[in-house]
């Protein structure tokens, strides 16, 4: 029996080869929290019937189903291949660094047309006995990463899902050994694509994904369940710093309205000689929407800045992740 708490919760993935078909979960993320849950809209017969003062029980329909929700975990150095290829949209396979134990994911902005996911909920009840809930058809529509002083890189996950399934088997869960990312290994740099240098004074930094997608195709013939959501606007890259007013250099930027090249990066312990444990967020453009800094008080200027990342013609906005991890 498991503890009959959240302490006894599990979550596990596997990329679904079909949309919307189950596929038994292989990786086990250890997670802080989840919100999955499915969602179903009904309609109820407004119909008359001589006497009857109730709608009857037998005439409510549900017409459509899906699932939301969102997961948020520590970013660790083993394990986040599948979130970032759903995520990202391109067909990732770890290339081996040199003979070594190290492995790099090269996550570059594409389509998500095919990139879904079953993530399967073990949710204890108090006599510790698991429910499962099983959600098909799950498709990353944003993710947000973040890490401030003394904290870890964390990442929440926006889910939309085809439908909910309770009658699988829950998956026997299984960790391997990991360690997250942290701000002791947080560097920001900017500049030149390719020549980006360190920028001081960073205190906090957010990077947001948002892959906008048509999640309402809904049907005839559908069985009140939706079609894989497609690409329907413009991904969304949106950054703030939170930074002591140590420079001018974001200042000017603003000031400019120029583009800058920002990579955000945690250098773990190297795996093998010259090749440590990496998160990286690259963004070949992005340009300063506010705020230059303003005095409240006695205390040390700090300011807040919004970015937007742009395409800047050439390179492409990618998420590079160097693990011990063979495969995704």
């Amino acid at each position: 029996m498991a503890i009959g708490s959240g302490l006894g919760a599990q979550i596990g993935i596997a990329p679904e080869v079909t949309y919307g078909t189950y596929v038994a979960p292989t990786k086990f993320p250890e997670f802080t929290k989840h919100s999955l849950v499915l969602k179903k809209t009904t309609a109820q017969s407004a119909g008359v019937a001589a006497g009857r003062l109730m709608a009857l029980s037998s005439r409510r329909v549900v017409t459509q189903r899906e699932v939301s929700g969102s997961i948020d975990l520590e970013v660790a150095n083993r394990g986040m291949g599948l979130f970032l290829q759903a995520l990202m949209g391109t067909t990732v396979t770890p290339v081996q660094q040199a003979a070594t134990a190290a492995y790099l994911q090269t996550h570059i902005l594409a389509d998500t047309w095919g990139k879904s996911l079953t993530i399967q909920a073990g949710i204890p009840m108090t006599t510790g006995t698991v429910t499962d809930k099983t959600f098909v058809g799950c498709k990353v529509i944003s993710a947000e990463f973040s890490c401030e002083v003394g904290g870890m890189l964390t990442a929440t996950f926006e889910i939309d899902g085809k439908d909910c399934d309770e009658t699988k088997t829950l998956a026997v869960a299984s960790y391997s050994a990991a360690s997250p990312f942290h701000f002791g290994q947080m560097g920001l740099k900017y500049g030149s694509y390719g020549s980006e240098t360190a920028l001081d004074g960073v205190r906090k930094v957010s990077v947001k994904f948002e892959r906008p997608q048509a999640t309402d195709r809904y049907y005839a013939n559908g069985s009140a369940l939706k079609a894989q959501p497609i690409l329907n606007e413009l991904t969304k890259v949106s950054v703030s710093i939170e930074q002591d007013y140590v420079a001018t250099t974001i200042d000017d930027l603003h000031t400019s309205d120029a583009a800058t090249s920002l990579v955000w990066e945690f250098i773990g312990p190297e795996i093998a000689p010259t090749y440590p444990e990496t998160f990286r967020v690259k963004l070949p453009a992005t340009k300063v929407d506010d705020t230059p800094p303003t005095v409240d008080g006695p205390s040390v200027v700090r300011t807040s800045y919004n970015l937007t990342a742009l395409y800047d013609g050439t390179n492409p906005v990618a998420i590079e992740y160097v693990s011990a991890d063979t495969a995704l």
